[in-house]
């Protein structure tokens, strides 16, 4: 069975595509074996441009609650738990006859789709949940509750089967939050459970991001390449985030129901690690070299930044924000100019690298060295008319 919604061959296509024109540009490549490269791994889905994905998304979201609305009332407003349904089941077909008729590949229309059918069952699961708990805990969603977890746990089933099938980022990210969410309200039912949240969500984000890592090296790496990149993003943003202490001490006091957060238990520990972790980041990323590593610290330095000045003011807001710019502005424009070209092992220039498993050399010596044929990968396309990936709009 298959569980990809796309074409496994697409993002393929799509990343010799890519690479192909990368080395075109650095003269490693003629224009006939960047043609020969093309024609052998044809872009045959449909994916405009950044401003008509916004409209296709905002025009499918317009007519999906539309035709949802009209059907609400057509019903009198009744039984909306079948509407909801209803609408759930019938956007998620939609969703998958325009993506196998129109080739859809995240060309907007099919995000707006995927989105709003998760928002439907979402609505329909809360429903049935609010039904079965009882009425006195009924409206008691604060993260702790022993009935939080009725809604989480099938939420974050849902997400990671929309991940596995449609590869969408946003999904992907909400399912990372759902399952974090799900430990972090568990761990608040426990006893010691508020002492130990951050050191646990801390070692979870490290899993996560080593089971990323992991999922990598396979050979779908390039269907799911967009979602695990942002998932190692969100990694090392949340096992930042969790030993932060600004995030610590502020959320164990909404936690406790505090309006003025107080000391918190191992505070200098988290200090530590409040200092700490932003420069190992910058330093991996440095070392590696890593734009998500290095990126990932600079945030986390800023935010740091703001953690010591929110308890240790030195000066006014004002004049410290104009100084910070200043000073990052300078040194954001000296070290482009250094690092042109490149020193040390680093550079300002573009970021040309790809997965160590996609041997890029050798795929343009197989295409430019026969005849350029398309690569038996086991798909039927069907003959489509599309001119780079549905420009012309005939698809």
């Amino acid at each position: 069975m298959n569980w990809k919604a796309y074409n496994p061959a697409w993002p393929l296509h799509e990343a010799m595509h890519a690479a192909a024109s990368r080395w075109r540009r650095r003269s490693l490549l003629t224009p006939e074996q960047q043609l020969a490269i093309q024609a052998a791994y044809p872009l045959d889905f449909y994916r405009p441009g950044l401003f008509l994905r916004i409209g296709l998304f905002i025009f499918a979201c317009i007519g999906a609650c539309g035709g949802a609305g009209f059907f609400a009332l057509l019903t009198e407003l009744d039984h909306f738990r079948t509407v909801a349904m209803l609408g759930g089941f019938g956007t998620l077909a939609a969703l998958e006859f325009f993506i196998r008729s129109s080739r859809l590949y995240h060309a907007g229309a099919d995000q707006a789709l995927l989105y709003i059918a998760l928002g439907w069952f979402s609505v329909v699961l809360a429903d049935v949940v609010q039904d079965a708990v009882p009425y006195s805990s009924r409206y008691d969603s604060s993260l702790g509750s022993s009935y939080l977890f009725l809604i989480l746990g099938p939420l974050f089933l849902l997400f990671l089967a929309a991940t596995i099938r449609y590869a969408d980022r946003l999904v992907a990210a909400g399912t990372y939050l759902l399952l974090l969410l799900l430990l972090a309200n568990w761990l608040l039912q426990v006893p010691a459970g508020r002492l130990v949240l951050p050191f646990v969500l801390m070692l979870a984000s490290a899993a996560a991001y080593w089971l990323v890592k992991r999922l990598s090296q396979r050979p779908d790496y390039l269907y799911y390449r967009r979602c695990l990149m942002l998932l190692q993003a969100l990694a090392l943003a949340t096992f930042y985030l969790a030993g932060n202490y600004y995030v610590v001490r502020e959320g164990n006091a909404q936690l406790s129901g505090q309006h003025v957060s107080a000391q918190i238990p191992f505070a200098l520990l988290f200090y530590l690690f409040t200092a700490v972790i932003p420069l190992v980041y910058i330093a991996i990323g440095l070392r590696r070299p890593s734009r998500i590593w290095l990126l990932t610290g600079l945030a986390a330095a800023a935010f740091s930044l703001f953690t010591l000045r929110y308890y240790r003011s030195i000066m006014p807001p004002e004049i410290a924000a104009v100084l910070a710019g200043a000073v990052l502005l300078a040194l954001a424009a000296w070290a482009a100019r250094y690092l042109r070209p490149a020193r040390h092992g680093l550079t300002s220039l573009p970021d040309n690298d790809y997965p160590s498993h996609f041997n890029l050399e050798a795929l343009v010596v197989a295409q430019t060295t026969t005849v350029p044929q398309a690569p038996a990968l086991g798909f039927e396309f069907g003959g489509g008319h599309s001119g780079g990936g549905g420009a012309d709009g005939n698809y």
